[in-house]
């Protein structure tokens, strides 16, 4: 079964909690994203320079596109979303434990997990969900790390939200916001910080259908 957009799980009509939490979404990716793109908050490998500057900013950024976003978190979320349609919990716990070799020498592996756990447990009320309480489960008891983007992905699968907008919409949010965060200082001014992610985010659609694709394939 391919993940597409039209092979999606129905939210019973009226559900309360299908409706607040994809609403509180934005707030949540907002929380995590302001806690990694703090300057300073990095290991070496991941930046070197002080983000004081468009240049360096602009170098931080590309890093985190081309080494996190695209080649890791894009994948992530189709996989997990499609493996959460499907029912597929064994696929989900071997991709949760997969991520862990490319996060955890990044500043992003301990905000995630803690993300990952906050939105995984805003999903317990669906007790009638025998998926996300299985996988809810194995976060509790260690079997599984509960990563903020394999939490989205089956966000997306439970509460049956477009697979493409969602990870266009998890892509400008990740850069506006790690762009905003690091980007404080006033020798970068808004229109600077446009420019560069104006750049970055024109090739996201790109990726993100390349995602979906390899996924499918």
């Amino acid at each position: 079964m391919r993940t597409t957009e039209n092979s999606v799980r129905v939210v019973a009509p009226g559900s309360r909690v299908a409706g607040g939490e994809a609403e509180s979404l934005k707030g949540e990716f907002r929380g995590l994203l302001q806690q990694v793109g703090l300057p300073g908050f990095a290991p070496e490998q991941f930046w070197t320079s002080a983000l004081d500057a468009p240049p360096a900013l602009g170098q931080f950024l590309e890093d985190y596109l081309d080494r996190l976003l695209l080649p890791c978190e894009l994948p992530a979320i189709v996989a997990a979303c499609g493996h959460a349609r499907r029912g597929g919990l064994r696929e989900l716990l071997a991709q949760d434990q997969c991520l862990a070799a490319p996060l955890l020498s990044t500043p992003f592996a301990a905000p995630s997990r803690r993300m990952g756990w906050l939105q995984l447990s805003r999903l317990r009320p669906l007790r009638d969900d025998r998926f996300v309480q299985r996988y809810l489960a194995a976060v509790e008891s260690g079997q599984a790390h509960g990563w903020h983007t394999i939490v989205f992905g089956v966000t997306l699968a439970v509460f049956s939200l477009p697979l493409r907008q969602g990870l266009l919409y998890y892509s400008q949010e990740t850069l506006s916001a790690l762009a905003s965060a690091a980007g404080r200082s006033k020798s970068i001014g808004p229109s600077q910080l446009d420019d560069l992610l104006s750049g970055l985010l024109a090739r996201v659609p790109e990726a993100v259908e390349d995602a979906i694709s390899k996924y499918e394939g």
